[in-house]
């Protein structure tokens, strides 16, 4: 049997501000060098085109680190869509990156270290609950939509005439405020979740990985 047609696919994705590297990597049936890596906006478009690839690449699992709230959005929808996923501290990235040979001292965490990451860590699939998906889903939709006016508004504001900018300038203030308010729902729904939590578990099923490195790894509580 064709070991390219039966290879595990693990991701790892890099979140930033402004763009989402991604890569992913059909386990050691393929070299380092023939990893897919790929480059998206930081946006709803760039988040369903990730979405949607990796629906059709069925990873075992994806890897992001916790990048100060970037990540919120993306996790949301990567496990809104059924896909298993997780997000672990930089530092623990970074400690097995150096434990397995992967990294240098001033070398950064890049995709295709957070893919080799979810390669080793190779859990069991677990989906998230129906009543879960819900509500990533319902918080989702609803931050898109907040997102789309704000956009909106704002596109209006510079030729609206004094009195209509005062009034949208408000508006404007308002749609920020219930943005970070639904951000925050959705920071709940993830750190709430018991199987988006079960980092643990996963880091001790590391190959290699022995109680003291373990610990190491898990030193710091991921920050969602």
């Amino acid at each position: 049997m064709d070991p390219m047609t039966t290879a595990r696919v693990y991701a790892g994705v890099d979140v930033s501000k402004d763009q989402l590297d991604v890569c992913v990597r059909r386990g050691e049936a393929q070299r380092h060098d023939e990893d897919a890596a790929f480059v998206l906006a930081h946006d709803d478009a760039g988040i369903d085109t990730l979405v949607s690839g990796l629906l059709e690449e069925r990873p075992e699992l994806v890897i992001l680190e916790a990048t100060g709230g970037f990540e919120r959005a993306v996790v949301g929808a990567l496990a809104a869509a059924g896909l298993p996923v997780t997000v672990v501290n930089p530092r623990q990235a970074r400690e097995f990156a150096r434990a397995t040979g992967r990294l240098a001292k001033t070398d950064r965490i890049d995709a295709s270290i957070l893919a080799r990451f979810a390669e080793a860590i190779r859990p069991a699939p677990k989906p998230l609950p129906d009543e879960e998906i819900r509500a990533l889903q319902g918080i989702l939709a609803r931050r898109r939509q907040l997102v789309a006016m704000l956009t909106a508004e704002n596109n209006r504001l510079p030729t609206a005439p004094k009195p209509v900018a005062k009034r949208i300038a408000a508006h404007v203030r308002w749609l920020q405020k219930e943005l970070s308010r639904t951000d925050g729902d959705l920071e709940e729904a993830i750190e709430s979740s018991p199987t988006l939590g079960e980092n643990e578990a996963l880091l001790r099923s590391v190959p290699g990985v022995g109680p003291v490195l373990a610990r190491t790894l898990l030193a710091e509580v991921p920050e969602l």
